[in-house]
């Protein structure tokens, strides 16, 4: 699904990441981990190309895309929903609205897809939050609204960074339940996190790869995890 082929990335000389072989297989569930700094989101961000891989290939669904190829790229990330880690929304508008933007950027009426985005707003537990501008929201409110917003689409691949870094562990719970339940669904799903208790928890429920960056390569992590 996503295959990396000795793959590396360096900004100017610094090499962030070398030599990777792995495939994200359809349908799995994977946790990366690694030190601040380690380049997590520098990981994912070559997952759905918003970086492209400076050595070797990276190949997104069977074929290796160009940083010039702009409508391959688009169709890519309309496949691959993403989960980042600070939650960016547009404040003027209600959450319910900036869930459904995916929608608008991509020329669907959200008109279209009402009773959709209700069945999704009911899955997140946001019915009773509609009308709230984000401000409003609590953190994990805005974590599972992240997650709906990252799947309206209905992507293959599920992306998230840090999606629990700044929730309590109850909050941490339940969007993890998410993301299990998307990874029952088909989806495969690529967690970046630096909390081994949230791996411990989806391992009870899922069965889950870990992968480690350790000095700039991706390698199986051991069963201590």
């Amino acid at each position: 699904m996503i295959e990396f082929e000795q793959a590396g990335f360096s900004y100017g000389d610094h090499a962030i990441l070398r030599d990777m072989s792995l495939t994200l297989a359809p349908g799995s569930f994977q946790f990366l981990v690694g030190p601040s700094g380690a380049g997590k989101t520098t990981f994912l961000r070559l997952c759905y190309l918003d970086l492209a891989a400076t050595t070797g290939e990276v190949r997104h669904f069977g074929r290796s895309i160009a940083p010039s190829e702009r409508d391959a790229i688009a169709d890519l990330r309309r496949r691959v929903g993403v989960v980042h880690q600070d939650c960016q929304f547009l404040d003027h508008l209600p959450i319910s609205e900036n869930i459904a933007l995916p929608l608008t950027v991509n020329g669907i009426d959200p008109r279209e897809r009402e009773e959709d985005l209700r069945a999704l707003l009911q899955w997140v537990d946001l019915t009773a939050r509609v009308d709230a501008a984000p401000p409003l929201l609590s953190g994990g409110e805005r974590q599972r609204a992240a997650v709906a917003r990252a799947v309206i689409l209905s992507p293959d691949v599920i992306l998230a960074d840090e999606p629990t870094g700044n929730l309590d562990w109850d909050m941490a719970q339940r969007v993890l339940t998410l993301l299990v339940e998307l990874n029952r669904m088909g989806k495969t799903v690529l967690i970046a996190t630096h909390d081994l208790n949230l791996i411990r928890a989806a391992k009870a429920r899922v069965q889950a790869r870990v992968l480690r960056i350790a000095q700039g390569r991706v390698q199986l992590a051991g069963a201590d995890l």
